[in-house]
């Protein structure tokens, strides 16, 4: 199986399925939500915990930067979901122009990025595990807008003088704290859907905010600098070995239903 997979036109999303079969099934992420497709939901509160002091490395994986952490006493519940998550890691989408970048849309609309903070269902023995289930993953969707820079973000961005390369990586002194990267308005939608990258199983319950959080221009122009390359490799995209924009477009909803929840 092939892991050269990208966002360029030999081996972008139009591609995937050929390596990975997951990439052409019927629940496949992300979507666009539009009123018609959504249902008012009444659940339990939504509910997370972090423990800032868990950050530790950022990664410059060739398709995005990665925060990985260790999880220790992290918490997601309620809301959609019947068991207790762990956060694993958290990673961020764009597009070559603030105007685009996020993978979900909303009736249409773009936003210049979008967070994922991917959680594991402990039920499971490990993070490797769940992920061959429906239920084994959850991951918190944020769309960024242009705006105020983001403290949280600043420092992942301080490290990327480390990670210019893909495979670098770098320690991140200051603490970081997840629950800072969710909007203060909690209101989401939900729905049942896959990876937004290979192999693109279909383990994920997503849950997407509402409210985008603010991020300054010049931060989203310090994504698209990182290089999907590593030292020794030449560019032979259009991209010219920048992750310019790593986003998958949006895919069929099919019979799914995206549940609307307020808190």
């Amino acid at each position: 199986m092939s892991s050269n997979w990208g966002y360029c036109t030999n081996n972008g999303p139009e591609t995937w399925s050929k390596s990975y079969p997951a990439a052409g099934g019927a629940r496949q992420s992300p979507v666009d939500i539009c009123p018609p497709d959504l249902q008012m939901l009444q659940v339990k509160k939504l509910s997370w915990q972090y423990i800032p002091e868990n950050e530790k490395t950022v990664t410059n994986s060739g398709h995005s930067w990665v925060v990985n952490v260790d999880g220790t006493g992290s918490e997601l519940c309620g809301g959609p979901l019947d068991a207790h998550y762990k956060l694993e890691q958290f990673h961020c989408h764009w597009g070559v122009s603030d105007n685009e970048g996020s993978e979900h849309t909303v009736q249409g609309q773009k936003f210049a990025g979008e967070l994922h903070l991917v959680h594991w269902n402990t039920k499971y023995s490990s993070f490797l595990e769940a992920a061959k289930h429906p239920d084994g993953l959850c991951v918190l969707g944020v769309f960024l807008k242009p705006g105020r820079a983001s403290n949280e973000l600043a420092k992942v961005i301080s490290k990327f003088s480390q990670i210019q390369h893909k495979g670098q990586s770098a320690k991140i002194a200051s603490p970081l704290d997840p629950a800072h990267l969710i909007p203060n308005d909690s209101s989401y939608w939900t729905y049942q859907g896959s990876l937004t990258t290979p192999p693109c199983s279909e383990c994920v319950i997503w849950i997407v905010f509402k409210t985008p959080i603010e991020v300054s221009s010049e931060q989203l122009k310090a994504f698209r600098n990182l290089k999907s390359i590593t030292p020794d490799e030449s560019p032979v995209d259009e991209h010219e070995g920048f992750v310019k924009a790593n986003y998958r477009p949006t895919l069929p909803l099919g019979n799914r239903v995206i549940g609307e929840c307020r808190p």
